[in-house]
């Protein structure tokens, strides 16, 4: 594979699945711009599953919440028809939102403390309005790698938008050092 050029081999017919459970298609952020051609989620849209108790059992596990991996086993259980690995950060945060609305509706009550007055005050978001910020999908490539040169420096660097992986690598890699050097102490 060269690489100008990124192929994906699709390893599920194209044709509409169904399935045991209920399901909902999502549309993503990314609008699918950033797969390879081919890719599951080059069309722009995911399958996730409605929430069930065993998604709650995941939420409320003190085990794998301990462990740090409780949103990835949820990611997990939601996702039903493309490679988690793959998912960009911008559209596994709307595969959350979204399996929250389905799950609990869109109303998100909290208490907030008002910053100037130190006043405690319930709140009621609505989940349905969170919006995507608006983005220049003309930048956005199928290799998922751009360029851009630093305006002091004038370097040009490479970069990614991060995907499920990269962050779950890098967490893994923070830990790591953590545990590295809590032992020099």
């Amino acid at each position: 594979m060269s690489e100008d050029k990124i192929e994906y081999q699709a390893k599920t017919p194209t044709t509409q699945k169904t399935y045991d459970f209920p399901t909902e298609v999502i549309s993503l952020p990314s609008e699918g711009k950033v797969y390879p051609e081919g890719h599951p989620l080059s069309k722009g849209t995911i399958t996730i599953k409605y929430m069930t108790a065993r998604e709650e059992d995941i939420l409320a596990s003190q085990n794998l919440i301990k462990k740090g991996v409780v949103m990835d086993k949820l990611l997990e259980s939601l996702v039903v028809d493309a490679p988690l690995d793959d998912i960009i950060i911008g559209d596994k945060n709307a595969i959350f939102l979204a399996a929250r609305i389905l799950g609990y509706g869109a109303n998100y009550d909290v208490e907030v403390t008002d910053p100037f007055s130190g006043e405690r005050q319930k709140v009621t978001i609505d989940l349905s309005k969170v919006q995507t910020k608006d983005v220049d999908f003309t930048i956005l490539n199928r290799k998922n790698v751009y360029e851009y040169e630093l305006p002091l420096s004038k370097k040009k660097i490479k970069f990614k938008l991060l995907t499920h992986k990269d962050e779950r690598e890098i967490t893994e890699e923070i830990q790591a050092l953590e545990r590295l050097s809590k032992g020099k102490d």
